[in-house]
């Protein structure tokens, strides 16, 4: 039998604080990849409101493409929620607002009075956060720009339409608006319609490892383009019994089900059903992840995150924590003093106290949104899987085991741009199977790093208790 023919696949991933282009090279049961171009994502404060500087992005995806070479494909992936608006013509109407600007205050209670949490939950799945793309749409309703707009392309579906000029909005992404029908896997028109919105601005949906269209010569694919659903596929696990943990800015906890878990207990939790790629279900809740301890190092102009958390593991386990998950941690700016006076420290405690009490809550926060996970779903697990840049931090990992009491396997790093080269390499023909065989791949090919539980049980469960 003939091994299929390893090819190659630039995979875009952008992040909240960087994009980069990396090249993944396929085929035979084997991947790797290799960074190629690295850029800043800068946002930018114009009139009071908090932008992404969409042009810069794209002109780092094209210098990327460019050091990238000859590829077979070219997949995209983001962050979710935020959007573009076009005219008629095509042209973009403003740089994309931020989800973390403060336009949507006040908004998700607005919409409860026309759409109650209970029936926008039973469309979607989606858990209820002030930055979901309904809120933000309900934000804009009536401004100039909204009033002309005649499409809506998420992130990763605007960059790609620039590169093609094809509209479409890729399901997995999509399924993060909270305007998606989670059962029947289409734009809800009639909730559409209830908001206030025009379903004419929803393009045609599409799948991952779909072709989009040609940037020159090269296919241009539909990944998983919200990054977490490409992440989850570069999750290595051997069967269905595990969690995963896509931790970076955001920590985004939860299961890979077949099925969405719809009942109120779930909507309580705060729980989302968002779409994976093969038809499955990313049953997850968002945690505040390392964003706090992120902001906190800009804040004292520290760079060295290794130097810090081995100062950080010196600090007694469990003196200070914090519910991560609280609105008051959301913005930026002053997120020292914020998480300061949560914890009960002064100002100026030191970074390694400060840092200490954010990974230790961090953990918390994990186990919180895993136990949840399997009692909602009716699933146990038996390991957690963290990929992502958290993969990186040994003391979050040695602290979330110790936590959930579970074996940790931290790994791959680079998780999403596995999953996004390996959605396209599958697409092309140069790997074969499904989820399973994709996962194998990488087991046989990345490092993780297995983190056993230790530590006092009790005392965990005391902490979680102080911030329950």
């Amino acid at each position: 039998m003939t091994r299929p023919a390893r090819k190659a696949f630039a995979a875009v991933d952008l992040g909240a604080s960087s994009g980069r282009v990396m090249v993944g090279r396929a085929g035979g049961g084997d991947v790797s990849l290799t960074e190629v171009h690295r850029f800043a994502n800068d946002p930018v404060r114009v009139g009071g409101t908090l932008h992404w500087d969409i042009l810069a992005l794209y002109r780092g995806v094209l210098d990327g493409l460019r050091a990238a070479g000859p590829v077979d494909g070219i997949g995209i992936d983001s962050w979710a929620v935020d959007y573009g608006l076009l005219d008629a013509s095509g042209a973009l109407l403003g740089n994309p607002v931020h989800y973390r600007d403060g336009r949507t205050d006040g908004v998700p209670a607005r919409v409860a009075e026309v759409v109650p949490d209970e029936r926008l939950y039973a469309i979607t799945g989606l858990q209820k956060q002030p930055f979901n793309t309904a809120y933000q749409l309900v934000s804009a309703l009536g401004t100039p720009q909204f009033e002309v707009a005649q499409q809506m392309l998420l992130i990763p579906d605007l960059l790609a339409y620039w590169l093609t000029g094809e509209l479409g909005a890729e399901y997995t992404n999509a399924s993060t608006t909270e305007l998606l029908d989670v059962r029947t896997r289409a734009w809800s028109l009639p909730l559409i319609s209830d908001l206030g919105l025009r379903p004419s601005l929803f393009p045609p949906l599409r799948q991952p490892g779909s072709r989009i269209g040609l940037f020159g010569e090269t296919p241009v694919v539909a990944v998983g383009s919200h990054d977490t659903a490409s992440a989850v596929v570069g999750v290595p696990a051997t069967g269905p019994g595990f969690t995963y943990i896509s931790c970076g800015t955001w920590s985004l906890v939860g299961l890979e089900l077949s099925a969405p878990v719809l009942s109120e207990e779930s909507r309580l939790a705060n729980f989302s059903n968002e779409g994976g790629v093969d038809g499955t279900i990313r049953y997850l809740r968002n945690v505040m992840g390392l964003w706090p301890l992120q902001e906190c190092m800009r804040e004292w102009s520290l760079s060295d995150i290794s130097g810090l958390l081995a100062s950080a593991g010196r600090e007694p386990a469990l003196r200070h924590v914090v519910d991560l998950d609280l609105p008051v941690f959301l913005p930026p700016g002053d997120m020292v003093g914020r998480v300061a006076s949560a914890a009960g420290l002064p100002r100026d405690a030191s970074p390694a106290v400060m840092a200490r009490c954010i990974v230790d809550s961090l953990a918390l926060a994990h186990r919180r949104a895993v136990e949840q996970a399997q009692a909602l779903a009716g699933r146990a697990v038996d390991a957690v899987h963290i990929v992502g840049g958290g993969a990186r931090n040994s003391l979050l990992c040695q602290l979330t085991a110790d936590a959930c009491g579970l074996p940790v396997l931290a790994g791959p790093v680079e998780a999403t741009a596995l999953g996004n080269v390996l959605v396209q390499a599958r697409a092309a023909g140069a790997i074969e199977g499904d989820l399973a065989a994709l996962r194998r791949v990488l087991r046989e090919t990345q490092q993780i790093v297995r983190y056993s539980p230790g530590g006092d049980r009790a005392t965990w469960r005391a902490a979680a208790e102080r911030i329950a």
